[in-house]
């Protein structure tokens, strides 16, 4: 029996876990999207009368604005970064002081240099994306600024 958890453990990580992480957001995301029908369902059963389409707007969730998501960028960019750079000083320190398998300290810079490489790839498209989505970006705010006068 014990002969199997170190084949079951990697099947289980790396198969069952990102399935049920997929089942779990669709089955969230079609809850929401019940929610709403429900909501508007009900809505015109009271009032007839009523504007479908600015309860949709009302109801239907926010989409981020461009700027938001290139921030969203930047922060995890910043983070894994961190974070990776904290894995390679331990890393390093493990392999100064000594103590553990012979192995920790390199296991550890290998995850360290990953999440760096993964950091530096949110901050590059981070980077990319800030050039190139400028004139997008402007038109966004503007019209932002117009639907607040109008409102």
């Amino acid at each position: 029996m014990y002969h199997l958890v170190p084949i079951l453990v990697p099947i289980a990580c790396g198969c069952v876990l990102p399935i049920m992480i997929v089942w779990l957001i669709v089955r969230q995301k079609m809850a929401e999207s019940q929610n709403r029908t429900q909501i508007i369902l009900a809505a015109i059963e009271k009032n007839p009368d009523m504007d479908i389409e600015e309860l949709m707007k009302k109801i239907s969730p926010k989409k981020k604005l461009l700027k938001e998501k290139l921030l969203t960028k930047l922060l995890w960019g910043s983070l894994t970064v961190m974070i990776g750079f904290g894995f390679i000083g331990f890393g390093a320190w493990l392999g100064y002081v000594g103590g553990g398998g012979s192995d920790d300290p390199m296991a550890s810079v290998i995850i360290g240099l990953i999440l760096l490489a993964i950091g530096i790839a949110f901050l590059v498209n981070y980077g990319m994306g800030k050039k190139m989505l400028v004139k997008e970006m402007e038109a966004e705010e503007k019209m932002l600024v117009s639907q607040a006068e109008n409102k």
